[in-house]
């Protein structure tokens, strides 16, 4: 009954020892995939995330302006007109259109 035990305990051991040599090499790799990655990010120019400023808050009040003013235009040109050609040729000529728009209402010369 005792050799028995004992070579239980062994396997046991023997088990818990290969768990603990994986997880280790587990960590290693781990640790030199984030050396790895903190390497390259070094590198890389850092984000500062989005513009928070005066500039940048009126440009995207005026993209949300232009927005709904080109999907509202969509909206009212599906409602009033049934012909597909209608419908595809207000879409063509307002996606040409948006630039002249943002230019004349906005200022915005590039």
């Amino acid at each position: 009954m005792s050799k028995e035990r004992q070579r239980r305990r062994a396997e046991r051991e023997a088990a818990r020892e290969r768990a603990a040599a994986e997880a280790a090499r587990r960590d290693a790799r781990a640790a030199r995939r984030r050396a790895r990655i903190a390497r390259v990010t070094r590198l890389l120019p850092r984000r500062s995330g989005r513009p928070n400023g005066i500039l940048a808050r009126r440009r995207r009040e005026q993209n949300a302006i232009v927005a709904v003013v080109f999907v509202l235009v969509q909206v009212v040109t599906w409602i009033y007109l049934s012909s597909w050609t209608g419908r595809l040729g207000v879409l063509a000529l307002s996606v040409f259109l948006v630039p002249v728009f943002v230019t004349l209402a906005f200022d915005r010369r590039s």
